[in-house]
């Protein structure tokens, strides 16, 4: 291993440096510093602009019948519509998100989006298992809202 040092047990592969150029290399078959998007791997990766999921990895779905209903998109990452019933203060409402992008050991991370007045509510991941996770969603207003709460989710896979 020519770009590694021992460090005891272990190898540490040297960190590129803060000004250092990487223009039109490959790695694994992908261009790095193209303007596509390419599949890397490695042991940390940087980004000057943004990582995340292409269109084709995002949806949205809407709840049907109420807040506590369940849905399902299977999608790394995605906007959920919760349904307009009301809400009353100080009360959580859980439902379930289907999702068969979800593994044992991955992390679903959520925001209230729109459609809610401002600071009116928490969100969180309340329970999760393959295939799907429980989002909990609690009033904090100070009085009963009827808002279609957009919360937007994005799963971070863990290998």
């Amino acid at each position: 291993m020519p770009n590694t040092k021992p460090v005891g047990v272990a190898f540490s592969d040297p960190e590129l440096t803060s000004g250092t150029t990487v223009s039109g290399a490959v790695i694994d078959n992908s261009t790095i510093g193209a303007t596509t998007p390419a599949t890397i791997a490695g042991t940390t990766v940087y980004a000057t602009v943004e990582i995340g999921y292409t269109a084709e990895a995002s949806g949205t779905v809407t709840q049907a019948t109420s807040k506590s209903t369940g849905v399902t998109l299977n999608k790394s990452a995605g906007q959920i519509t919760m349904n307009d019933a009301a809400l009353a203060n100080a009360t959580n409402v859980s439902f379930t998100l289907t999702n068969s992008t979800i593994s044992a050991k991955d992390v679903v991370v959520l925001s209230v989006s729109s459609g809610a007045t401002a600071g009116a509510y928490n969100c969180w991941i309340s329970g999760k298992a393959t295939g799907s996770c429980t989002i909990t969603l609690r009033n904090l207003s100070g009085g009963s809202l009827s808002e279609a709460v957009v919360i937007n989710f994005a799963v971070i896979h863990v290998l």
